[in-house]
């Protein structure tokens, strides 16, 4: 390309994107599609580092608590670590779920698992949920 031949940011030899994803928020867009995508806790996913090799050897993952502030990755992670260790994905939120949406999940996970598919089931905000 000379200097004076320019390109279309809006290029039809781009991959056009889904018709779901060209209507999705930008934010989910934008959010990391792997690992090394991903800005942050390379303590802990960087590469040789512990989640990283369990997920490369194929290990079961521990069960896990998320803290941090809203907006920070903690369900963009939860969604990589499921999808990298080839596993179902299952979240709830606690504000807008009861009880009854978490046993449907429950089961929905135990009828997996009798056809081999382990799940991650993601509870964001499990603060809230009614004590009773």
């Amino acid at each position: 390309m000379d200097a004076w031949e320019s390109r279309s940011l809006f290029s039809t030899d781009a991959p056009q994107p889904a018709a779901s994803e060209g209507t999705a928020p930008l934010a989910d867009r934008m959010r990391p599609r792997s690992l090394s995508e991903f800005a942050g806790q390379t303590h802990l996913v960087g590469e040789g580092r512990l989640l990283r090799r369990l997920i490369d050897s194929k290990g079961v993952l521990p069960s896990l608590i998320l803290w941090g502030a809203p907006g920070t990755g903690k369900t963009t992670l939860a969604r990589l670590l499921a999808e990298q260790s080839g596993l179902k994905f299952i979240p709830l939120s606690a504000v807008f779920s009861g009880v009854k949406d978490l046993r449907e999940a429950i089961q929905e996970a135990r009828k997996s698992a009798r056809y081999g598919t382990r799940t991650v089931l993601f509870i964001d905000e499990i603060h809230r949920f009614n004590k009773a």
